[in-house]
């Protein structure tokens, strides 16, 4: 048999373009981990999967190769040069510090951090559409589901800043000191558990402004009783910021929790102030004609005033609501309310013709919904962050991700308290 010679450069694409993305295959993640940290040394904790995944990829182009370790060996090395100039966002060339990025969703976090100078060493998220997102943005695939024993094997050490906006649930503390053994069964708990082995030198919690009065205050309660007695990291009261106040014309509140091991001796920490930056609306929206796909149609116009005029007779201010030019929009959040709070007047539509299946004609007054580069931009995204997956996900997405400039201001906060401007 005539053995297939095997050309590097031919399989590239598939390595760099990897678009199944498994939720239980880890290999795929370690490959683009293994390429993204090369030069810091974090590279050995993903280089046993990074082989295997390119042997794999290798066996199947070449069925009839030589596929021995010392060609996969360099087929590895080769494509290393490559990873950061095929995303938007690459790592800082000689960055300060390093941090992991838990419940990653698109990369809010490590978007700020990076802006830092910061380099991200791992990262996960068990949602297949944001892993698509987050791979086209900085060229790694995230580990998944955080909870999973296998999963946090692959989290290397020495990393400085754990970042982590994760979901908020309640703790079964009756009757019981609250402490780190009454988190189990929650997302909370495999934080702490990563906290604990890992020892970072600070932490970065975000969560909805509801953790704060969930199950009548005990969840943060026993949070805090966890970081700071369990854990011994020194929490300053956790702080609601609101992200218009940061340069975003959004009302998006969040509650941030901050801590620092407390070897280090920092024993005070102030939240960011917010910038006083005026900006409204009209700043992020489209500057061209959006497309007709956007605009409501007379039925669902109809529907959303009788369902208002519903809420209005009983007393209550529920319902659909248009943000003016000079105003500042609702939070963005995933499902349809979401977008149903933040529609807008555009006037600027030319072609009425619908090109999805709407009930009526599409409405003259001007109403549609903004478009998933708008809720970008009210996140804080900036333009060239690539949106890959339909715009039922993108909206998801950017609804349940982070406003940077919020997460930004904080987190130059914890750096400047690590280690000076």
């Amino acid at each position: 048999m005539v053995k297939d010679k095997i050309d590097i450069k031919n399989i590239k694409g598939q390595l760099f373009e990897v678009k199944v993305i498994e939720p239980d295959n880890s290999k795929p993640a370690s490959f683009t981990h293994y390429l993204h940290n090369y030069k810091n040394g974090v590279s050995q904790f993903y280089k046993k999967d990074a082989l295997k995944f390119v042997k794999e990829i290798l066996t199947k182009e070449y069925p009839s190769g030589e596929i021995t370790n010392k060609v996969v060996e360099e087929a590895l090395q080769y494509l290393i040069f490559d990873c950061d100039n095929l995303v938007p966002f690459p790592a800082p060339e000689k960055p300060k510090f390093k941090f992991i990025d838990l419940f990653a969703g698109i990369g809010g976090f490590r978007l700020a951090f990076q802006n830092l100078e910061g380099k991200c060493v791992f990262t996960s998220e068990w949602d297949k559409y944001s892993k698509q997102t987050y791979k086209a943005n900085f060229g790694e695939i995230p580990f998944g589901d955080i909870t999973k024993p296998e999963t946090k094997s692959y989290i290397p050490n020495g990393f400085d800043i754990l970042c982590a906006g994760f979901p908020c649930q309640a703790f079964s503390i009756a009757g019981r000191r609250g402490g780190f053994e009454d988190t189990r069964g929650t997302l909370f708990f495999d934080v702490a558990e990563i906290i604990k082995r890992k020892q970072p030198k600070a932490i970065f919690l975000e969560n909805v402004k509801g953790l704060r009065n969930h199950d009548k205050g005990k969840t943060l309660a026993t949070i805090l009783n966890v970081l700071r007695k369990d854990l011994n990291y020194y929490v300053p009261e956790p702080q609601i910021l609101n992200a218009k106040e940061f340069g975003v014309p959004q009302n998006r509140e969040r509650i941030f929790i901050v801590g620092f091991r407390k070897d280090l001796g920092i024993t005070n920490f102030q939240y960011p102030k917010p910038t006083n930056k005026n900006v409204v609306l009209s700043d992020i929206l489209e500057q061209e004609e959006v497309s007709v796909k956007y605009y409501l149609s007379t039925t669902y116009v109809q529907t959303l005033k009788n369902h208002r005029a519903r809420h209005e007779s009983k007393g209550n201010g529920f319902g659909y609501e248009i943000i003016p030019n000079d105003g500042t929009a609702n939070a963005v959040v995933c499902g349809g309310m979401g977008r149903e709070r933040n529609l807008v007047y555009d006037h600027r539509l030319t072609n009425f013709k619908p090109i999805t299946n709407i009930t009526g004609e599409v409405n003259r007054e001007g109403i549609r919904k903004m478009t998933p580069r708008e809720w970008a931009r009210l996140q804080g995204f900036p333009d060239n962050f690539k949106i890959v997956v339909s715009d039922a996900q993108a909206y998801k997405q950017f609804g349940n991700s982070v406003a940077v400039p919020a997460i930004q201001a904080t987190a130059e906060r914890i750096v400047e308290k690590l280690y000076g401007k």
